[in-house]
């Protein structure tokens, strides 16, 4: 079971921006991302979307999918369903091959669709709205990936970056609390720290990075 940390909602700054969605749809066979939103209010939105969890979760939220990846993946596509529908509808994430899928185990989301970005203070300190903090923990004999989303305001002063997580249970509630007290305060093996061999690293969507 993942720790408990201080549940809240995160506050990301003013409302969502009302930049119409984009128009042109996605190059056909993956052969390109077509109308790409701005980076900056697609992380925007993926952060109201996943904070509002804590809160209330979105009865939209397929019941299925209520776990730590599932979170990762409606927060995504509730940001790009209101910026670029298209892009949700030819599938958003990719699979094994690199095609585009509407749906990713969590294995296969890390791999695929983000590329790390460190896992050290330096990193941690670079964290961005959208990010993915990641570990692996072997339950039942087997190894399972574990995905917490990184949320921040636009300004780092006002907020210090928060995760915010399904715990995996059925009927769960969505948590939320500081990155940086769950790297100094939670138990060893959910320290997204160097020194914790379960903490695989912090990672970004692949879109995003240079």
């Amino acid at each position: 079971m993942l720790p408990v940390v201080i549940a809240l909602i995160l506050s990301v700054g003013g409302g969502p921006s009302a930049t119409p969605p984009c128009p042109a749809p996605p190059a056909p066979h993956g052969g390109g991302r077509g109308c790409e939103p701005p980076e900056g209010l697609l992380r925007k939105l993926i952060a109201e979307a996943a904070a509002a969890q804590v809160e209330a979760i979105d009865p939209a939220w397929d019941e299925a999918q209520r776990d730590c990846a599932g979170l990762v993946r409606f927060a995504y596509r509730s940001a790009y369903r209101r910026l670029a529908p298209a892009r949700v509808a030819a599938g958003l994430f990719r699979d094994a091959a690199g095609a585009p899928v509407p749906f990713a185990d969590a294995e296969t989301l890390l791999r695929q669709s983000f590329a790390p970005i460190g896992r050290g203070a330096d990193a941690r300190a670079a964290l961005e709205a959208g990010d993915v903090v990641a570990f692996s923990r072997e339950e039942d004999g087997a190894p399972v990936l574990h995905l917490m989303l990184v949320v921040r305001a636009d300004d780092p002063a006002h907020l210090r970056a928060q995760v915010v997580y399904h715990p995996g249970e059925r009927g769960a509630a969505v948590r939320a609390g500081p990155i940086d007290s769950l790297a100094r305060d939670a138990p060893a093996g959910w320290r997204p720290v160097p020194e914790n061999p379960l903490f695989l690293g912090f990672y970004r969507w692949k879109e995003w990075n240079p």
